[in-house]
């Protein structure tokens, strides 16, 4: 077995064997992503089994949201410094205990927890699997080419999750959508232990404890305030409390990033528009699946008195154009550039929000399946894009932290989707609950939709020109000129990886 430091060169896997790496990696991506999406069409079965509230019902997928945006880079960066197939073994190991755990809930507390730990493993797996990708695939195109991939897998596993959930839920029960990351969490175990190269950086970041503890206390204070702020009230000692502290915990992260020669999230990246403009775009376009995913399976199971299994299908839709346009998106990227595809992604979820928002397009199947078909196609224009915008033109050994920065981006903004969504429809229908309540809720959260769609749009178009580009340059050029900054996610780009001494091929 290979194992590498990143202190000389590569030895050139085969390109069966870095096919195999990329499928590995994809399967734990595949779980992770999964698992953002496949609880939402039980939440009403939940929602009965439990006797919560609708604040409840986001906890449990804002718990898993926010623990793996928080974890992501910390996760990373141990990686670097202890050895990156370590970690991704751990990941997956976290995981698949994790899984367990939330099948055997009691309770809708346990099932938090639960996914607490699934969280915990996943920060392990995804930026760690990219990181792996980016050391194995060493030739730009054949690089941008699995990172299309990557992608690709992450719409599809997002888009198809509510369908999977349904299927499993109506035929078995809820507990199953747990049990379906057991097997391939251990299939992928084994393989890893089989064929992925162990890596380690030459230069790994020092630990920035501060700057994890303010990312942690900003995510945490800031979706409890939104999602308890509709039954609390405003005006509620703990809800306003932990809006101030979010406020703080943000202040106190900006001026320690300003400060610190190695801190969590180099701001620098910022500088670069195009990196600045798909952090804002993976926040907007996740901001709007978490919310369209949550008022949807409610209102169809809830509202129209649909099955799991039937919501699913329903949103089949949906998910097809994402299987459909995930690939096509890597292909326009790595032909066209992303401007394309973030355009597409920008009008179709813009299109999809204003036919639910502003003709009523839900009251109707044929506009409600038009809008979902939308809203899939845009979807899965919008990842591949994302990716290659953070990590183009970046020097390699920045390329990892900067897609790091991007997934953490994808997941805070996931969490905001449903703590806001759920926050109006919880106020919207906190005085009148029923039917008419609901739609009634739903159209501002609608509204919201759209804008974030908007945003995607704007951002697609203004921050990826050749002006843009320029400033990604200069960027690439400050780290190029050794200010202190090292890569905490893929090997040094002036000292490749070599096998360690003593290591033996497979």
């Amino acid at each position: 077995m290979y194992a590498y430091n990143d202190r000389s060169p590569v030895p050139e896997l085969s390109r069966r064997r870095r096919m195999l790496v990329l499928a590995i990696c994809c399967m734990s991506l595949l779980i992770v992503s999964l698992d953002n999406t496949i609880l939402n069409v039980a939440l009403p079965t939940l929602q009965h089994d439990f006797r919560s509230s609708l604040s409840g019902l986001q906890w449990t997928i804002d718990a898993y949201l926010i623990v793996l945006a928080s974890l992501l880079i910390l996760s990373g960066s141990t990686a670097d410094r202890i050895g990156r197939r370590r970690v991704f073994q751990t990941g997956l190991v976290l995981f698949v205990a994790g899984s367990v755990l939330c099948s055997l809930a009691p309770s809708l507390g346990w099932l938090v927890g639960a996914r607490v730990v699934q969280a915990v493993g996943g920060s392990m797996l995804t930026p760690v699997a990219m990181s792996i990708i980016t050391n194995v695939f060493t030739e730009p195109r054949e690089r941008a080419r699995a990172i299309g991939v990557w992608g690709a897998v992450v719409g599809l596993s997002m888009a198809m999750g509510p369908l999977v959930g349904g299927l499993l839920v109506d035929s078995v029960g809820w507990r199953s959508i747990f049990w379906l990351n057991v097997p391939i969490g251990l299939a992928a175990l084994a393989l890893t232990a089989l064929f992925v190269p162990e890596s380690r950086a030459a230069r790994p970041r020092r630990p920035d404890p501060l700057g994890q503890g303010f990312m942690i206390v900003l995510l945490g204070t800031l979706t409890y305030a939104i999602i308890e702020a509709p039954g609390r009230g405003p005006g509620d000692p703990a809800v306003y409390g932990a809006a101030l502290l979010a406020a703080a915990s943000l202040a106190g992260f900006v001026r320690h990033a300003l400060r610190t020669p190695e801190p969590l999230v180099d701001l620098r990246f910022f500088r670069s528009v195009p990196f600045s403009g798909a952090t804002l775009i993976a926040v907007a376009s996740f901001a709007a699946l978490g919310g369209f995913l949550f008022v949807t399976t409610l209102y169809l199971q809830n509202i129209r008195g649909l099955s799991a299994l039937h919501a699913g299908l329903y949103l089949l839709p949906m998910a097809a154009m994402t299987a459909v346009t995930s690939p096509l998106s890597g292909r326009l990227v790595g032909g066209r550039g992303p401007r394309l595809p973030l355009q597409i992604s920008g009008a179709t979820m813009l299109a999809s929000g204003l036919l639910l928002a502003g003709f009523d397009a839900e009251t109707r199947n044929a506009t409600l399946f038009a809008s979902y078909m939308l809203f899939g196609i845009g979807f899965g224009m919008v990842n591949s894009p994302i990716t290659n915008t953070a990590v183009s033109g970046m020097p390699r050994a920045q390329a990892g932290v900067a897609a790091a920065i991007a997934s953490t981006s994808r997941q805070i903004g996931q969490a905001l989707g449903v703590a806001v969504i759920g926050a109006v429809l919880a106020a919207g229908t906190s005085g009148a609950p029923g039917a008419d309540a609901f739609v009634a809720a739903a159209r501002p959260a609608y509204w919201i939709l759209t804008g974030c769609a908007a945003a995607v749009l704007v951002l697609g178009t203004v921050t990826t020109g050749r002006r843009a580009a320029r400033t990604t340059a200069r960027v690439s050029g400050l780290f190029d000129a050794g200010e202190p900054a090292p890569d905490h996610r893929a090997p040094d780009h002036r000292a490749p990886d070599r096998p360690v001494k003593g290591a033996s091929p497979r």
